[in-house]
């Protein structure tokens, strides 16, 4: 029997990377899985990934800057699924995350911020009514640890990264009465490629989005975690070691 048997998913930014991992293990858990990405082909690739073996996917493309368009996608589910119970954001502008300090635009930034919190308050506000008529809803955001570290190098995309965990630990707060649970995942994995600075961490290796991050995401949207919300779960290899959760 699956952990997720019977459950309805939305992973935003579910191309490629820690999405297209984590929605592949949610439909091998039993979710019906609503894989969103701007990219066609990459969530055609996902969703015959899903059914080749078994599972349930519906491919939904959406541009998640675009409020008109999440609006639009949140519709499409719940069209073809009747609900929703866990939704992941996920999505971010790997092209648009990198700056110093002195050399960031506001441009640059306000990509970050729109690919980002914003992207991901709007899907939070639009699966909102879903997640709470589910009596179960779950949200797990991905945030980083660069901000949270100050690594040089990563300035837009520490700045956004901080916002969204701004965001979930009020969102953790305000939407605990409706039994929806709101956490933060701040993983190390291969997401930037070989143009990444180096990474601190204790193993010394990025992790893999299948191996080692998508379990986490799969643990919080799971029965086992319904206790658990506003926190900040740091797969990311021994880069973070204090109590600043």
């Amino acid at each position: 029997m699956g952990r997720l048997d019977g459950k309805i998913a939305i992973v935003a930014g579910a191309g490629r990377g820690i999405g297209r991992a984590t929605a592949k293990l949610f439909a091998a858990e039993g979710a019906k899985v609503a894989v969103l990405s701007l990219t066609p082909a990459n969530i055609d690739a996902v969703v015959a990934d899903i059914e080749a073996v078994g599972g349930s996917a519906l491919a939904v493309q959406c541009d998640l800057s675009d409020g008109e368009q999440i609006k639009a996608a949140v519709d499409k589910v719940v069209a073809a699924y009747g609900g929703i119970d866990i939704l992941v954001n996920n999505a971010f502008d790997p092209s648009a995350a990198l700056s110093s300090v002195i050399d960031l635009s506001v441009e640059q930034l306000q990509r970050n911020f729109d690919m980002g919190p914003i992207a991901y308050l709007r899907m939070m506000q639009a699966a909102y009514p879903h997640l709470k008529a589910s009596g179960a809803g779950r949200i797990i955001n991905l945030g980083s640890a660069s901000g949270l570290l100050g690594m040089v190098g990563y300035a837009p995309y520490g700045m956004a990264k901080e916002a969204v965990r701004a965001l979930t630990r009020v969102a953790a707060r305000e939407w605990g009465a409706d039994g929806i649970t709101v956490n933060n995942v701040m993983p190390i994995a291969d997401t930037f490629g070989s143009d990444r600075p180096p990474l601190p961490n204790v193993f010394d290796r990025n992790g893999s989005p299948e191996q080692d991050i998508a379990p986490v995401i799969l643990f919080l949207a799971t029965k086992d975690a319904q206790f658990i919300t506003g926190y900040s779960l740091t797969p990311d290899g021994g880069m973070i070691i204090d109590s600043a959760r």
